[in-house]
């Protein structure tokens, strides 16, 4: 048994310390020394690390272990002057700065970046007066800041900028109740930048939106006639004959499209949809929206959705249409909607990176929407909780 028990885990081992090595030899074969933006970041980090307890992650950003390139320190650099600018107008209800209002320069010049260095430096003053590891961070992010430090050893992201902004968020506010802070972190993330902005969710974080998780049914009497519906009414494809259905108001008649029994008028909610790698369509309707013909399904006429394409054109359908870049076509979407902070944001639930995210305020009652060109596989809602349901065949679950 414990021959079993070796040869099981020295593999593990081996990857680590390969793992390692590659970090080193990576630190060792960058000759170029760091320019003046990059020093300013490295040299932002050690002061942070040196009052924040429980950020040791930062060390492998001071150590020149895990070095940003220069567009995108100048970069990190004018958007946190810009949060230190906003502290100075009124907070959010949550004691969030409001960063709707801070708009970035498209192009960054070095007027704008001498400006931005010039108020973090003059904050950093106030930093450097604070003894050593003398701010507690809370509970929930210093468990964020030990996964992240996991996930980048092992290679799962590609930077360590998530830490250094919720480490930032702790020492900028200092507030008492720092249990929301990752939460907050997250919205924030996806109000300013709704496309791609979160490279890797950590796992708390991804266990706060899960934890959302409601059960989500498809609506019989919504569903395009030529869609078969599974028995379990979580399976959708298109069949080859158009079923004769009374033809309510509320059902679809020209694209492949149905919606979930329930609408959401408040409240946090969270689901899962398999999609494969052909052309579907997710996200949710208004009250509202009017479902018959062919007129397209966007946010002038109450859809708020993902579309993909010929299996490669992945857009969000706002008017007009956003091109997503093809690296962000997933195939198991998580949907997240926060009636009440007023977004709906999509997932890669494989990889945990962000896709896009809706920022809107919500007035009338939102339905899940599920659209597909499939005949053969099945566009399939999953429930975080109930992964471990059969996975079998799915001819058990047609009628």
């Amino acid at each position: 048994m414990m021959q079993c028990f070796h040869f099981m885990v020295e593999p593990a081992k081996n990857l680590t310390a390969k793992i390692k090595e590659s970090h080193k030899r990576a630190k060792k074969e960058r000759t170029e020394p760091l320019d003046e933006d990059q020093l300013f970041v490295v040299d932002l980090a050690r002061d942070m690390s040196r009052v924040c307890q429980r950020s040791a992650v930062l060390e492998h950003i001071w150590n020149l272990e895990d070095i940003w390139s220069t567009p995108f320190c100048r970069l990190f650099i004018v958007q946190w002057a810009a949060m230190l600018e906003s502290k100075k107008r009124p907070m959010q209800t949550d004691g969030w700065p409001e960063m709707n209002e801070v708009k970035l320069p498209d192009l960054i010049n070095e007027q704008d970046l001498l400006l931005a260095k010039a108020m973090i430096l003059n904050w950093v003053k106030d930093l450097r007066a604070q003894p050593e590891q003398s701010v507690w961070p809370g509970e929930p992010v210093a468990k964020v800041l030990e996964d992240l430090q996991s996930a980048w050893r092992w290679g799962r992201v590609p930077n360590l900028v998530t830490a250094m902004e919720l480490v930032m968020w702790t020492l900028m506010l200092q507030r008492p109740d720092k249990d929301t802070i990752p939460q907050q972190w997250l919205m924030w993330k996806q109000r300013t930048q709704n496309i791609g902005a979160i490279s890797y969710i950590p796992q708390p974080v991804w266990n706060w939106i899960s934890d959302a998780a409601v059960e989500v049914t498809l609506d019989l009497d919504t569903a395009n006639p030529d869609l078969l519906i599974s028995t379990d009414e979580k399976r959708m494809r298109c069949g080859f004959e158009r079923k004769d259905v009374p033809n309510y108001h509320q059902r679809f008649d020209g694209w492949w499209c149905a919606v979930g029994m329930e609408g959401f008028g408040s409240g946090r909610h969270y689901w899962e949809v398999e999609v494969g790698e052909r052309d579907w369509r997710l996200g949710v309707a208004k009250e509202s929206a009017l479902r018959k013909g062919f007129k397209s399904l966007n946010t002038n006429t109450g859809y708020l959705t993902l579309r993909l394409e010929r299996g490669t054109e992945l857009k969000a359908l706002t008017v007009p249409f956003t091109s997503l870049p093809p690296g962000l076509i997933p195939r198991k979407v998580g949907i997240y909607l926060d009636y009440d902070k007023g977004q709906l944001s999509f997932y890669d639930v494989e990889k945990h990176f962000h896709i896009y995210t809706y920022n809107e305020t919500f007035t009338e009652k939102l339905f899940p929407l599920f659209g597909t060109v499939e005949i053969i596989k099945d566009l399939v809602i999953r429930s975080p909780a109930a992964k471990t349901q059969c996975l079998c065949s799915t001819s058990c679950l047609w009628g």
